[in-house]
Protein backbone atom coordinates (compact mmCIF):
# COMPACT_ATOMS: atom_id res chain seq x y z
CA UNK A 1 0.00 0.00 0.00
CA UNK A 2 1.21 3.74 -0.82
CA UNK A 3 2.05 5.04 2.96
CA UNK A 4 0.97 8.78 3.87
CA UNK A 5 4.98 9.96 3.20
CA UNK A 6 4.73 8.69 -0.74
CA UNK A 7 1.27 10.95 -0.82
CA UNK A 8 3.58 14.05 -0.11
CA UNK A 9 5.41 15.89 -2.71
CA UNK A 10 8.91 15.39 -3.01
CA UNK A 11 10.30 17.73 -5.55
CA UNK A 12 13.80 15.82 -5.37
CA UNK A 13 12.66 12.74 -7.08
CA UNK A 14 10.26 14.76 -9.96
CA UNK A 15 11.25 16.88 -13.24
CA UNK A 16 9.39 19.50 -12.38
CA UNK A 17 5.84 18.40 -13.95
CA UNK A 18 3.66 20.85 -11.67
CA UNK A 19 5.88 23.55 -13.54
CA UNK A 20 4.77 22.44 -16.37
CA UNK A 21 1.33 20.47 -16.66
CA UNK A 22 -1.57 22.75 -15.32
CA UNK A 23 -2.32 25.79 -16.65
CA UNK A 24 -2.11 29.15 -14.63
CA UNK A 25 -4.09 31.86 -14.75
CA UNK A 26 -3.50 35.35 -14.08
CA UNK A 27 -4.86 36.09 -10.80
CA UNK A 28 -4.37 36.55 -7.02
CA UNK A 29 -2.52 33.43 -6.95
CA UNK A 30 -0.25 33.49 -10.40
CA UNK A 31 1.00 36.32 -12.13
CA UNK A 32 0.99 35.02 -14.93
CA UNK A 33 -1.30 33.09 -17.73
CA UNK A 34 0.81 29.51 -18.58
CA UNK A 35 -1.02 26.99 -20.82
CA UNK A 36 -1.09 23.40 -19.86
CA UNK A 37 2.44 21.44 -20.89
CA UNK A 38 3.71 24.29 -21.59
CA UNK A 39 7.10 25.41 -19.06
CA UNK A 40 6.78 28.32 -16.22
CA UNK A 41 9.25 31.05 -17.31
CA UNK A 42 10.77 30.64 -13.83
CA UNK A 43 11.28 26.86 -14.42
CA UNK A 44 15.12 26.39 -14.30
CA UNK A 45 17.98 24.16 -15.37
CA UNK A 46 17.99 20.84 -13.23
CA UNK A 47 14.15 21.22 -12.82
CA UNK A 48 14.64 23.61 -10.39
CA UNK A 49 12.30 26.90 -9.44
CA UNK A 50 14.38 30.21 -9.88
CA UNK A 51 12.06 31.98 -8.07
CA UNK A 52 11.26 29.51 -5.04
CA UNK A 53 12.53 31.34 -2.36
CA UNK A 54 10.64 34.14 -3.02
CA UNK A 55 7.15 32.84 -4.68
CA UNK A 56 4.48 34.80 -2.44
CA UNK A 57 6.41 38.05 -3.76
CA UNK A 58 6.67 37.33 -7.25
CA UNK A 59 2.59 36.81 -7.34
CA UNK A 60 3.00 33.07 -7.08
CA UNK A 61 1.20 31.99 -3.66
CA UNK A 62 -0.60 29.27 -5.55
CA UNK A 63 2.80 27.57 -6.40
CA UNK A 64 3.07 27.16 -2.68
CA UNK A 65 0.03 25.88 -1.73
CA UNK A 66 -0.05 23.21 -4.59
CA UNK A 67 0.63 19.98 -3.67
CA UNK A 68 0.68 16.62 -6.21
CA UNK A 69 -0.26 14.12 -3.67
CA UNK A 70 3.43 12.65 -4.09
CA UNK A 71 1.75 12.14 -7.89
CA UNK A 72 4.88 13.95 -9.63
CA UNK A 73 8.13 11.58 -8.12
CA UNK A 74 5.63 8.48 -8.63
CA UNK A 75 4.90 9.13 -12.76
CA UNK A 76 8.72 10.21 -12.68
CA UNK A 77 10.41 7.92 -10.82
CA UNK A 78 7.99 4.74 -11.27
CA UNK A 79 5.38 4.96 -14.20
CA UNK A 80 7.53 6.60 -16.77
CA UNK A 81 10.65 4.65 -15.41
CA UNK A 82 12.58 7.92 -14.52
CA UNK A 83 12.61 8.88 -18.33
CA UNK A 84 13.11 12.49 -18.10
CA UNK A 85 10.74 14.58 -20.48
CA UNK A 86 13.37 17.00 -21.27
CA UNK A 87 15.51 14.35 -22.59
CA UNK A 88 13.11 11.69 -23.76
CA UNK A 89 10.48 13.72 -26.49
CA UNK A 90 8.12 10.82 -26.56
CA UNK A 91 7.08 10.81 -22.72
CA UNK A 92 6.87 14.59 -22.47
CA UNK A 93 2.75 14.82 -23.83
CA UNK A 94 1.93 11.82 -21.81
CA UNK A 95 3.59 12.14 -18.43
CA UNK A 96 1.67 15.71 -18.39
CA UNK A 97 -1.47 14.53 -19.32
CA UNK A 98 -1.15 11.76 -16.60
CA UNK A 99 -0.12 14.02 -13.47
CA UNK A 100 -3.90 14.93 -12.80
CA UNK A 101 -5.08 11.60 -13.00
CA UNK A 102 -2.34 10.39 -11.06
CA UNK A 103 -2.64 13.36 -8.63
CA UNK A 104 -6.59 12.66 -8.16
CA UNK A 105 -6.31 9.30 -7.60
CA UNK A 106 -3.48 9.41 -4.65
CA UNK A 107 -5.69 12.63 -3.03
CA UNK A 108 -8.34 9.39 -2.71
CA UNK A 109 -5.94 7.79 -1.18
CA UNK A 110 -4.80 10.30 0.88
CA UNK A 111 -8.87 10.85 1.89
CA UNK A 112 -9.15 6.68 2.17
CA UNK A 113 -6.64 6.77 4.65
CA UNK A 114 -7.70 9.29 6.86
CA UNK A 115 -10.68 7.26 7.39
CA UNK A 116 -9.72 3.97 7.49
CA UNK A 117 -7.43 5.55 10.23
CA UNK A 118 -10.34 6.63 12.76
CA UNK A 119 -11.29 4.27 15.27
CA UNK A 120 -14.86 5.52 14.29
CA UNK A 121 -14.71 4.20 10.56
CA UNK A 122 -14.74 0.45 12.09
CA UNK A 123 -18.42 -0.54 10.34
CA UNK A 124 -17.12 0.82 7.13
CA UNK A 125 -13.63 -0.93 7.20
CA UNK A 126 -13.97 -3.27 4.59
CA UNK A 127 -15.97 -1.10 2.23
CA UNK A 128 -13.02 1.65 3.01
CA UNK A 129 -10.18 -1.59 2.22
CA UNK A 130 -11.69 -2.52 -0.99
CA UNK A 131 -12.22 1.05 -1.89
CA UNK A 132 -8.09 1.44 -1.80
CA UNK A 133 -7.00 -1.81 -2.94
CA UNK A 134 -9.05 -0.39 -6.22
CA UNK A 135 -7.85 3.13 -6.10
CA UNK A 136 -4.30 1.34 -5.68
CA UNK A 137 -4.89 -0.50 -8.32
CA UNK A 138 -5.88 2.41 -10.59
CA UNK A 139 -3.03 4.38 -9.65
CA UNK A 140 0.12 1.66 -10.24
CA UNK A 141 -1.01 1.37 -13.88
CA UNK A 142 2.13 1.54 -16.41
CA UNK A 143 2.41 4.34 -18.92
CA UNK A 144 0.61 2.80 -21.66
CA UNK A 145 -2.85 2.81 -19.55
CA UNK A 146 -2.92 5.36 -16.97
CA UNK A 147 -4.66 8.09 -19.17
CA UNK A 148 -7.50 4.83 -19.47
CA UNK A 149 -8.28 5.62 -15.65
CA UNK A 150 -11.37 6.85 -15.38
CA UNK A 151 -11.34 9.06 -12.21
CA UNK A 152 -15.22 10.16 -12.22
CA UNK A 153 -16.04 6.57 -11.42
CA UNK A 154 -13.50 5.99 -8.73
CA UNK A 155 -14.49 9.28 -6.79
CA UNK A 156 -18.05 7.98 -7.47
CA UNK A 157 -17.65 4.75 -5.69
CA UNK A 158 -15.00 6.89 -2.56
CA UNK A 159 -17.33 9.88 -2.31
CA UNK A 160 -20.11 7.81 -0.77
CA UNK A 161 -17.82 6.05 2.13
CA UNK A 162 -15.71 9.11 2.88
CA UNK A 163 -19.08 10.99 3.64
CA UNK A 164 -20.23 8.02 5.97
CA UNK A 165 -16.73 8.01 7.65
CA UNK A 166 -16.94 11.50 8.05
CA UNK A 167 -20.56 11.49 9.80
CA UNK A 168 -19.17 8.53 12.26
CA UNK A 169 -16.20 11.28 12.79
CA UNK A 170 -18.36 13.31 14.19
CA UNK A 171 -21.09 11.91 15.71
CA UNK A 172 -21.07 12.64 18.84
CA UNK A 173 -20.64 16.32 17.95
CA UNK A 174 -22.86 19.44 17.83
CA UNK A 175 -21.22 21.32 15.26
CA UNK A 176 -23.38 22.90 12.47
CA UNK A 177 -23.57 21.50 9.19
CA UNK A 178 -22.19 24.21 6.71
CA UNK A 179 -21.64 22.28 3.88
CA UNK A 180 -21.49 24.05 0.25
CA UNK A 181 -22.17 27.28 1.97
CA UNK A 182 -20.79 30.38 1.03
CA UNK A 183 -18.74 31.62 4.07
CA UNK A 184 -15.95 33.93 2.15
CA UNK A 185 -15.00 36.50 4.69
CA UNK A 186 -17.09 35.69 7.43
CA UNK A 187 -16.35 35.99 11.37
CA UNK A 188 -16.25 32.42 12.67
CA UNK A 189 -14.05 32.92 15.69
CA UNK A 190 -17.22 32.94 17.38
CA UNK A 191 -18.49 29.37 16.64
CA UNK A 192 -18.71 25.99 17.67
CA UNK A 193 -17.20 23.88 14.68
CA UNK A 194 -16.25 21.09 16.83
CA UNK A 195 -17.53 17.91 14.76
CA UNK A 196 -18.49 21.03 11.84
CA UNK A 197 -19.45 19.52 8.12
CA UNK A 198 -17.73 21.95 6.03
CA UNK A 199 -17.52 19.72 2.75
CA UNK A 200 -17.12 21.64 -0.18
CA UNK A 201 -17.41 25.11 2.10
CA UNK A 202 -16.74 28.41 0.79
CA UNK A 203 -14.47 29.80 3.68
CA UNK A 204 -11.76 32.32 0.86
CA UNK A 205 -9.93 35.09 3.38
CA UNK A 206 -13.25 33.71 6.54
CA UNK A 207 -11.68 34.16 10.01
CA UNK A 208 -10.84 31.46 11.70
CA UNK A 209 -8.55 32.36 14.57
CA UNK A 210 -8.32 30.41 17.16
CA UNK A 211 -10.93 27.64 16.58
CA UNK A 212 -11.42 24.14 17.10
CA UNK A 213 -12.06 22.03 14.23
CA UNK A 214 -11.68 18.73 16.01
CA UNK A 215 -13.43 16.15 13.85
CA UNK A 216 -14.75 18.76 11.50
CA UNK A 217 -15.08 17.13 8.23
CA UNK A 218 -12.93 19.45 5.49
CA UNK A 219 -13.59 17.72 2.58
CA UNK A 220 -13.19 19.95 -0.25
CA UNK A 221 -13.19 22.56 1.87
CA UNK A 222 -11.78 25.79 0.19
CA UNK A 223 -9.51 27.81 3.13
CA UNK A 224 -7.51 30.16 -0.09
CA UNK A 225 -6.82 33.17 2.44
CA UNK A 226 -8.79 31.63 5.85
CA UNK A 227 -6.77 33.18 8.81
CA UNK A 228 -6.40 29.95 10.88
CA UNK A 229 -3.75 31.23 13.61
CA UNK A 230 -4.05 29.28 16.76
CA UNK A 231 -6.72 27.13 15.43
CA UNK A 232 -6.80 23.54 16.01
CA UNK A 233 -6.60 21.73 13.27
CA UNK A 234 -4.70 18.15 14.99
CA UNK A 235 -7.76 16.56 14.53
CA UNK A 236 -9.52 17.66 11.66
CA UNK A 237 -11.06 15.15 8.75
CA UNK A 238 -9.50 15.44 5.46
CA UNK A 239 -7.08 18.12 5.76
CA UNK A 240 -4.60 18.64 2.83
CA UNK A 241 -1.22 20.29 2.15
CA UNK A 242 -2.76 22.25 -0.16
CA UNK A 243 -5.39 23.75 1.81
CA UNK A 244 -2.95 24.91 4.95
CA UNK A 245 0.00 25.85 2.24
CA UNK A 246 -3.12 28.13 0.96
CA UNK A 247 -4.39 29.62 4.47
CA UNK A 248 -2.85 32.18 6.68
CA UNK A 249 -1.76 29.58 9.86
CA UNK A 250 1.09 30.76 12.60
CA UNK A 251 3.06 28.67 15.49
CA UNK A 252 0.01 28.18 17.55
CA UNK A 253 -1.55 26.49 14.69
CA UNK A 254 -2.20 22.63 15.36
CA UNK A 255 -1.57 20.03 12.20
CA UNK A 256 -1.97 16.79 11.44
CA UNK A 257 1.43 14.89 12.50
CA UNK A 258 1.77 14.21 8.63
CA UNK A 259 1.46 17.87 7.33
CA UNK A 260 4.35 20.31 7.20
CA UNK A 261 3.59 23.94 9.01
CA UNK A 262 4.54 26.19 5.44
CA UNK A 263 7.11 28.49 5.60
CA UNK A 264 5.29 31.30 4.79
CA UNK A 265 3.04 31.07 7.91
Amino acid sequence: MTTRAELRADCDRCFALCCVAPAFARSSEFAIDKPAGTPCPHLGDHHRCTIHDRLRDEGFAGCTAYDCFGAGQRLALVTFGGRDWRTYDDVAAPMMAALPILRALHELLWYLGDALARPTSGPLAGALGSARDQVEEAAASPADRILDVDVDVLRSRVAPLLREAGDLARAGFDGPDLAGQDLSGADLTRSELRGACLRGTRLLGADLCGTDLASADLLGADLRGADIRGARLAEALYLTQTQVGGSRGDRLTTLPADLERPSHW
